[in-house]
């Protein structure tokens, strides 16, 4: 059977592979990890020109099946979104302390090999490239600057700060660091080139501070029209902004509620902060340090695994593997990135600690573990990757949602506690903060971006008619979470430079938990939950909207 939709598709995979070396690492296409991309003007309109392509000539095609349908549907709600970002003048001057050009060319070597002469050969190109590589972006974001596109000051101020942190001499120098690693005859001339790459990211931050910050916007929030799009891009649905951002306060509130019930459990009759000293003093629930984290982090995963291949879901034994590391650098926050093409390199769960993180607390993350692993991003992500029997190439490597990926892995935390995974209630007080943490998310992130007016009769009485703005974030967060300070300046700086990602956690599990109900309504009392996941996940990465759509479908 011809497959129009799909041929494309995996087409345009190869394209962006080629345009994008470091996005082919990052999906494991082989072949191209001694590579960089062109960051010029010039090399941005070339791959903004393959996505506006590739889009008419998907527009063009008839679906030869249902899948391909849901394929085609996929594929164009993505890249129409990109398009109009391009379109709108906010792709090519993004500066963060998370997303960007530069993020992207020093993450690339997290994921790239170490063992063989040919992966040394690789780092060792690459890290020569980066001078020139970083001197390209620089022009770019200075035509972006004189056009008037710039991102909010503190954006520049803070990714700056983010990269004296990966250049600092000696020790904990991210570059020096990898090179040392070198095999004994190779190690001197990469451990120049990685001086070159350092100097050259150092000159970067620099060029942040002395040229572009001073350019950059005074005020955080960045309107309406231009939070609508990106809410829209991370959910690939259309929510009312307003509605979600009054459902955020009231759902922080049933959190919290929940909270101090499961405090009461730790320290009858005291408070929530109680409770979270008395855990916090539990040696028991230290794990001490970072190596003694990695190594419990591995183990719970290898056990929610085993557990669960079978039971709650069927895991195919290739992907019946997740690697826990903690990251070599000190930004903070957790992530995964998916396994490779050829699931040669296993998907991989990170952990990242600032450097003034003192207590490694096993309750506050073991429903990071759930996120981060299974049944959370590992067998979403991985199970994508296997299913080339089922997914085209671009929706198992390139296709990811944050409303879609981020709303399944905070189902997952959810679906763990249904499961009786957080009997201990030290565990389910980590739970709870975390969810608690994404509700008010959505409160700051709308509220900061859209201008908003704290409401009058807030739940908890808080500054009742301000005007949010950066510094009412971080006392709202300091006031609804239990994080250490540097990790949650790295978060509040996140969602200031990142806007419409943070609220895609909780309204990405809203959404999942309505299709759910929806099934389940449909189905009755034959309703099968281990079904419902095995085609949802079937369906691959899809904006919300055409998740709900397809699923109805089934």
């Amino acid at each position: 059977m011809t497959r129009p939709v799909d041929s494309r598709t995996d087409q345009f995979v190869d394209d962006v592979a080629t345009s994008d070396p470091l996005a082919a690492t990052a999906i494991g296409i082989p072949g191209y990890d001694h590579l960089l991309p062109d960051f010029s003007p010039d090399g941005f309109a070339a791959r903004e020109e393959l996505v506006r392509s590739a889009v008419r000539d998907v527009e063009a095609l008839e679906p030869s099946d249902e899948r391909e349908t849901v394929a085609r549907d996929a594929f164009l709600e993505r890249n129409r979104l990109e398009l109009e970002k391009i379109d709108a003048g906010l792709a090519r001057h993004e500066v963060s302390v998370i997303a960007g050009a530069s993020q992207e060319l020093r993450e690339a070597f997290d994921l790239m090999g170490t063992d063989t002469a040919e992966e040394w050969e690789a780092i060792d190109a690459r890290l020569a490239g980066i001078p020139a590589a970083l001197d390209a972006y620089r022009a770019t974001l200075l035509e972006e600057a004189a056009a008037g596109r710039v991102v909010a000051r503190r954006q520049y101020v803070e990714h700056a700060k983010q990269i004296q942190g990966w250049t600092r001499a000696g020790a904990g120098n991210y570059f020096t660091d990898l090179a040392a690693k070198a095999p004994e005859g190779v190690r001197d001339q990469v451990l120049a080139r990685a001086e070159g790459a350092s100097a050259a990211y150092a000159e970067f931050a620099s060029f942040l501070e002395s040229d572009l910050a001073p350019r950059g916007k005074d005020t955080d929030g960045v309107g309406r029209e231009h939070y609508a799009l990106a809410s829209r891009f991370f959910l690939g649905a259309a929510v009312d902004l307003e509605e979600t951002y009054a459902w955020g306060w009231e759902e922080l509130k049933r959190i919290e509620d929940d909270m101090a019930a499961t405090a009461q459990r730790i320290t009858p009759g005291g408070s929530v902060e109680d409770a979270v000293k008395v855990l916090d003093a539990d040696p028991a629930r230290d794990c001490g340090s970072r190596e003694a984290f990695q190594e419990w982090m591995q183990e719970k995963s290898d056990r929610i695994l085993a557990d669960f291949n079978g039971v709650h879901f069927d895991i195919a034994e290739p992907i019946r593997n997740l690697a826990c590391k903690v990251a070599p650098v000190n930004d903070g926050g957790a992530w995964y990135t998916p396994p490779s093409e050829d699931l040669s390199r296993p998907g991989t769960m990170w952990f990242s600690f600032t450097d003034d993180h003192e207590i490694y607390s096993a309750w506050r993350e073991t429903t990071t573990v759930f996120h981060e692993g299974v049944p959370g991003h590992h067998l979403q992500c991985a199970q994508a990757v296997y299913r080339a029997d089922l997914l085209n190439r671009w929706q198992r490597l390139l296709c990811w949602v944050s409303g879609h990926g981020e709303g399944w892995a905070l189902y997952s935390e959810r679906l763990m506690d249904e499961l009786g995974y957080f009997d201990d209630p030290g565990d389910r007080l980590g739970f709870l903060d975390m969810q608690g943490f994404r509700a008010a998310r959505v409160i700051v992130d709308i509220g900061v971006h859209l201008g908003l007016t704290i409401p009058k009769d807030n739940p908890f009485g808080w500054r009742p008619g301000e005007v949010w703005n950066a510094e009412l974030v971080y006392e709202f967060m300091r006031a609804h979470s239990r994080m250490d300070d540097g990790s949650l300046r790295f978060e509040v700086n996140r969602y200031l430079g990142w806007p419409g990602q943070a609220p895609s956690y909780k309204v990405g599990e809203r959404i999942w938990l309505e299709a759910r109900a929806e099934a389940t309504a449909r189905a009755g009392t034959s309703f099968d939950l281990k079904a419902f996941h095995t085609a949802a996940l079937d369906l691959g990465a899809l904006g919300l909207d055409p998740l709900k759509a397809a699923l109805a479908r089934l």
